[in-house]
């Protein structure tokens, strides 16, 4: 799910070459019909799975102690615990309730057909979104706790796989999650204050 978010990433920054750039590679995504539909399955299955499985784990975690910590604080090391590590399940529903209205804006949202071709200009539609206030805040700010979600499961995924234990795969782990989320973050941030776009 992490390369798959990356990928993202990178299909959007498209947008800081041009928009036409960016209406080319949806189009050439869009073209992949039916293998999109097989990715797009496969993706939504690991989301559920994904959130079944941290359910879980907070659900066990509640039942294994009941009665609340009177101080919630890091027992120090080899402890890892942080703000991204208490709010796993805070920021992943937030997550996934995000996630539904985000294919709704642009995946299932308004089809502006490009003059001549009656391709998607899925950037027309990228621009109009990240020039209202309230999204692109909210955007920003839901975006903020990607970064957060996921500088603690990358970690937590290379711990699984016995690399977490190398000297700095924790500072790293922060790094790259920061790194998704203020990229996802800076863009909408550009269109908004006119730094791209028209």
């Amino acid at each position: 799910m992490v390369v798959f978010v990356i990928v993202h990433m990178l299909g959007n920054l498209t947008l800081l070459v041009s928009a036409d750039t960016y209406n080319q590679l949806a189009h050439a995504i869009e073209q992949l019909v039916p293998l999109l539909w097989i990715i797009e399955g496969v993706l939504l299955a690991m989301v559920i799975v994904h959130m079944a499985i941290g359910i879980t784990i907070y659900l066990g975690k509640q039942k294994a102690r009941q009665a609340a910590y009177a101080q919630y604080e890091s027992a120090g090391e080899p402890s890892r615990q942080t703000l991204a590590s208490r709010t796993m399940i805070f920021s992943g529903v937030l997550l996934g309730l995000f996630l539904v209205g985000h294919l709704a804006t642009f995946k299932f949202g308004p089809v502006y057909p490009l003059p001549g071709s009656g391709d998607r200009e899925l950037a027309r539609l990228v621009f109009e979104t990240f020039h209202k206030p309230a999204y692109t805040a909210g955007y920003v700010l839901i975006l903020s706790f990607l970064g957060l979600h996921l500088r603690h499961g990358i970690w937590s995924a290379l711990q699984s796989l016995g690399v977490a234990t190398k000297p700095g795969v924790f500072v790293a782990s922060a790094v790259m999650g920061g790194a998704i989320a203020l990229s996802f973050i800076g863009l909408p941030l550009a269109i908004y204050f006119g730094l791209i776009g028209s």
